[in-house]
């Protein structure tokens, strides 16, 4: 009885041996980077817990304005301190001669700290090059005066840009052959995702400590600065955002206060995006809260007028309309009085009015001799479709800039063949969808005469050294085009609505510049809720910006869009004779 009690216990020891080991190994060899259920990566832990450091830049590649200069970001010289500084001597009376402050201030702001940090905290004092050369100079261990990047405190363009996360799952997903030991942010939203691949850190730029499990020093009091070796890398993401016409932009949203929408400005020459902006601002604690992560230049919307257009452009095309017919407009889209009762117009005159029973009668007429042409319009003058730049770079096929709604006109066949439901098409209701950039897009099209581009947002992927990695040029867009004398016709019905006396853009000819464009109010479906629009491009002479402006989900008798339409120019053309656009231009190409 007793050898088998003893044989029983021999088998327990043994096996809780194993089990040890088992335990052991698994911790040590087997499961380091994912162990237990809450996947604990112990070698990050195991390092985490012997190192103090400070991260002087996490390595991820940043964006550039059209210049060349910063627009994500900002490097300051900051002066760091490590914990250990308060248990030695040093020349404490020296550094705060040279940073101008008291000596009891400064070792006041190390005597309770456990972790290096920059002087001054979230409002750190920012160094001239004499300071740092000075406090470098004194060769003190556990002080350095440093460049580190700040996120820019004007946050120019955030919402195209967009911004990071850290997700384990999706970055295993997106990059299964890494093997980083500490999972980078990866981009969420906007460029920061769309060029994520290429903007990868390949490690951070930082000063570290070994400290023992009391937080003693492990080697001394010496502080290593690491970074990533290779001098390329990480590569910077060159944009077309001009930051003077970026930062007017959005200081006029924000004073005629836009709560749901923004504007959208491009070069019609190029088809670069000059300036892009989107509201309501994004709240860095929740980007997500109020939709501040939505990018509204580039999600589809209801357009109301400005897509007569388009139905303009079809029926001139076709042959269908005359400018002498005429047409009742004091009647609605279904012959009963109208709200607006404007008369007898004829066909200049209903388009710088916005005569709905026009449009309606004519978009009906362009659907009986071609059911696909108004869609086919649409394509032509760049309004839907795949309208950013696109194509082959690098290792990838077929590339996109931006990530971006397409745009839609009809969603059924059927819709096709029912007269009211193509009536309230032809005066941009119903199905009809589409892009502030997209709008923006057309106008530059028409005011080109006819020609079609890209819109360009980014203009080069640029290594650290400033050399082009991969350079994006102007493209022409695929696909068929309306043709000169089409152009023509519209450019004249865009400026009669400013010109005419009756026009919707009236109050523009005060404006020191030539305006051509259309306006738009669109239901939304959603009660008293209106999108309203206007766009247009300027000089009438000589085009060179098209400008589209929306403000979504307004009430009908507020939200006007004229005036910030008429702040935009204004603004606009008040850089442009300071010189401030000139000397950009002058800038860019050096």
């Amino acid at each position: 009885m007793r050898t088998k009690r003893y044989y029983a216990l021999g088998i327990g020891i043994v096996f809780g041996i194993s089990v040890l080991i088992w335990r052991l190994s698994s911790i040590q060899l087997l499961n380091t980077e994912n162990y237990s259920k809450h996947h604990i990566n112990l070698i990050e832990e195991s390092v985490a817990q012997r190192t103090q450091e400070l991260v002087l830049n996490n390595g991820r590649g940043q964006f550039l304005d059209s210049t060349g200069k910063p627009l994500s970001y900002e490097d300051k010289n900051v002066l760091v301190l490590f914990p250990f500084l308060k248990n030695t001597t040093w020349k404490v009376d020296e550094v705060a001669r040279i940073l101008n402050i008291s000596q009891a201030e400064l070792e006041g702001s190390i005597h309770s700290a456990t972790k290096p940090f920059i002087y001054g905290g979230k409002h750190p004092i920012e160094l001239n090059s004499t300071q740092v050369n000075s406090i470098n100079d004194l060769k003190i261990p556990g002080l350095f005066a440093v460049k580190k990047s700040f996120a820019s405190k004007e946050n120019l363009a955030e919402d195209l840009i967009g911004f990071t996360s850290k997700n384990k799952k999706v970055y295993k997903e997106l990059y299964p052959d890494r093997k980083d030991i500490d999972i980078p942010p990866i981009g969420a939203t906007g460029l920061q995702k769309t060029f994520d691949e290429f903007l990868l850190p390949d490690g951070e730029a930082k000063l570290i400590y070994h400290v023992d499990g009391e937080g003693k020093p492990l080697f001394g009091n010496q502080v290593k600065y690491i970074e990533p070796a290779n001098p390329y890398y990480p590569v910077n993401i060159r944009t077309t955002i001009h930051s003077s016409l970026q930062k007017g932009m959005e200081e006029v949203l924000r004073k005629d206060n836009v709560q749901k929408g923004g504007a959208v400005l491009l070069d019609i020459e190029t088809g670069d995006v000059l300036a892009m902006a989107s509201m309501p601002d994004r709240n860095p604690s929740d980007p997500y809260k109020n939709h501040g992560s939505v990018n509204y230049m580039l999600t589809q919307e209801t357009p109301g007028s400005v897509f007569k257009t388009v139905v303009a452009a079809a029926a001139i095309e076709k042959g269908l309309v005359t400018s002498e017919e005429t047409f009742p407009c004091d009647l609605d889209l279904y012959g009963k009085p109208a709200k607006r009762n404007l008369g007898t117009l004829n066909f200049e005159e209903s388009f710088s009015q916005s005569c709905n029973r026009t449009f309606g009668g004519l978009a009906n007429r362009v659907m009986d001799n071609d059911q696909g042409a108004i869609e086919s319009f649409a394509e032509k003058l760049g309004l839907i479709g795949d309208i950013g730049w696109h194509g082959d770079i690098y290792h990838l096929s077929d590339f996109h800039q931006l990530a971006m709604d397409n745009g839609r006109i009809f969603i059924s066949e059927s819709n096709k063949k029912d007269h009211n439901f193509v009536a309230q098409t032809g005066i941009g209701q119903k199905d009809v969808s589409v892009t502030p950039l997209g709008v923006a897009n057309m106008m530059a099209t028409i005011a080109r005469g006819g020609e079609k581009k890209m819109a360009k947002v980014v203009s080069a992927i640029e290594y650290q050294n400033g050399t082009n990695m991969i350079d994006f040029p102007s493209k022409q867009a695929e696909g068929e085009v309306i043709s000169p004398f089409t152009a023509m016709k519209l450019q004249q019905l865009l400026r009669k609505v400013v010109t005419g006396n009756k026009g919707t853009g009236k109050s523009f000819q005060t404006l020191p510049v030539q305006v051509s464009g259309k306006s738009g109010t669109a239901q939304t479906g959603n009660g008293d809720s209106y999108n309203k629009w206007f766009a247009g491009y300027f000089p009438y002479d000589k085009p060179k910006y098209s400008l589209v402006v929306v403000n979504l989900g307004v009430k009908e008798n507020e939200g006007g869009i004229n005036p910030i339409f008429s702040d935009l120019v204004q603004m606009i053309y008040d850089q442009s004779s300071k010189g401030v656009l000139e000397a950009l231009s002058n800038e860019k190409k050096m």
